[in-house]
């Protein structure tokens, strides 16, 4: 895997989905701004934002049960989830690899959205009445932020319930249980076909591009927020771990809710640490300088 520098600032198309494993080794501490957990000064910057980026992770579906296939239980039967997760191994077995998101698919119609996720929809909702706008940038590929009601929403990473031609490379979605009669009882799924060609997950795997038009929306909105809530993300895959520290970089307040600190909670104004589902809910809840509707 590769590190992808915080300078760089145009991704486009350019830009591979890589994860980046946190370093443990020792070195010099460096002396840096520890970013503050003052929730009455969150909420005071907060009243006044106009245009909020949130920016979620793994984090944030973890609290409805789903697995995040990371660390010590990061295994799918005997298959490491990241192995699985690349177009070689789609190349070498398709089969294997759409079991896996069978599996996962399956999972995710058993899940609901948490507080976490519906305080996210709620606060756009609310404050679409103000004249302000809430933007969430997601890398999870479940729609669990779409069932909580969240309208403005880029999906960088794809979606489980979409299906993409390897041939045409057309797109479609797909909400059916199981995703083709193939995958039925123990899922030995060999013709899952579109146009003489092999459908397959319309998700970004490691290794590949994000799609560029996305990534040009999210851009944009980058530039112009005015606060950033990144909510449960471990800041360690790529692009999207640079999202915030970019935002960051040019002076907005950004601030981090997350179980535990991330290589980039020290660039950032605020964190605040625990279950997104318990933290997140009162930071965006309805201050008292709106008005009521």
């Amino acid at each position: 895997m590769t590190f992808l520098p915080l300078h760089t600032r145009r991704f486009a198309s350019q830009v591979y989905c890589v994860l980046v494993p946190r370093s443990h080794k020792k070195g010099v501490p460096v002396e840096m701004t520890r970013p503050s957990s003052n929730l009455a000064d969150f909420r005071d910057v907060f009243s006044k934002a106009k245009r909020i980026a949130v920016i979620t992770g793994a984090g944030v579906s973890a609290e409805s049960g789903v697995p995040t296939f990371r660390g010590a239980g990061g295994y799918w039967r005997k298959w490491q989830a990241q192995h699985l997760a690349t177009p070689e191994a789609f190349a070498r077995n398709p089969s294997r690899v759409w079991e896996f998101y069978h599996y996962r698919r399956e999972v995710m119609l058993t899940k609901s959205p948490n507080p976490a996720h519906l305080a996210i929809a709620e606060c756009e909702a609310r404050l679409s009445k103000q004249g302000r706008k809430v933007v969430v940038i997601t890398q999870n590929i479940d729609e669990l932020h779409r069932k909580a009601g969240t309208r403005n929403l880029y999906e960088i990473h794809g979606s489980l319930f979409k299906t993409r031609c390897n041939t045409c490379g057309s797109v479609g979605e797909n909400y059916k249980s199981p995703v083709c009669p193939a995958l039925a009882g123990k899922g030995k799924s060999r013709f899952i076909i579109n146009c003489n060609g092999l459908l397959r997950p319309n998700v970004v795997w490691f290794g590949e591009t994000l799609d560029s038009n996305v990534l040009g929306e999210v851009e944009k909105e980058l530039d112009i927020c005015d606060l950033c809530l990144v909510v449960g993300t471990s800041s360690v895959v790529y692009p999207a771990a640079m999202f915030a520290p970019q935002v960051a970089a040019r002076g907005v307040p950004v601030a981090e809710f997350n179980m535990e600190s991330t290589p980039a909670t020290t660039s950032f104004t605020f964190h605040f640490q625990g279950p997104c589902g318990t933290t997140l809910p009162p930071a965006i809840a309805r201050h008292e300088t709106e008005l009521i509707s």
